[in-house]
């Protein structure tokens, strides 16, 4: 499988590429604007699977031409992507009545619109049977608990989630499934942001190799749909 990746350089996202290289059986670029966080990561890849095929990127999906980027990729996977891991996102942990509209965009931007540029980007060089994985959050998951002064990011987590589900009909007729993970506490840094403190029953790798099996194999049987993710709350 050629697979694209993003917020690769900590957290979930990171533990997610470690576990998809150990096979041996897929090629994957991993983006994050953080070019010394990847290098580590290309470290550790190759201690764990000396042969692994791993394109760390140095990239900002808000910010960033994407001419640059599909030219790598065409060089790199034969212009063909069979599955995006669109896991990129900042939160701001802030009481409402001091958020600025400005901390509102960055949120929208970060977690939703920077998904919804790579989608478009990478949509021509996605085949039929090819997965689209959004990775939400229990904070904009209907029906969950919300906590104090995660309003923005869990706003713009609610609109991936939405987005999700049309996505799921539009792309339909190019058998191109779309699914999202909404997921509850796992121990990293954008946890310890949100609740200082607080140690989730899940470690970081556990919810990393949750995402990469799911990113393989999830769409045989799911389709539009938002799955939460959460053994605890948060």
């Amino acid at each position: 499988m050629n697979i694209i990746i993003t917020g690769a350089s900590s957290g979930v996202g990171f533990e997610a590429v470690l576990e998809l290289i150990l096979s041996g059986k897929h090629k994957v670029i991993a983006l994050a604007r953080s070019e010394d966080k990847l290098g580590k990561l290309l470290e550790i890849a190759r201690g764990l699977n000396p042969d692994c095929v791993l394109y760390p990127v140095a990239f900002d999906i808000v910010h960033d031409d994407y001419a640059d980027l599909l030219q790598f990729i065409g060089s790199r996977l034969d212009n063909q992507v069979d599955i995006l891991i669109n896991n990129a996102g900042v939160l701001i942990n802030k009481p409402f009545t001091e958020l600025l509209e400005t901390d509102f965009v960055e949120m929208l931007q970060s977690n939703f619109i920077g998904h919804v540029r790579i989608i478009q980007s990478l949509l021509p060089l996605m085949p039929a049977g090819s997965h689209i994985l959004n990775i939400g959050s229990m904070g904009g998951f209907q029906g969950s608990v919300k906590f104090p002064g995660l309003s923005a990011y869990s706003a713009s987590k609610a609109a991936l989630h939405t987005l999700t589900e049309c996505m799921a009909q539009e792309l339909a007729e190019q058998q191109i499934k779309v699914n999202c993970l909404a997921l509850g506490s796992a121990q990293t840094e954008m946890l310890e942001k949100a609740f200082p403190g607080y140690e989730s029953p899940v470690m970081a790798f556990e919810m990393g190799k949750y995402i990469a099996d799911f990113a393989l194999t999830g769409h045989r049987f799911f389709n539009g749909k938002i799955l939460p993710v959460a053994v605890s709350t948060p």
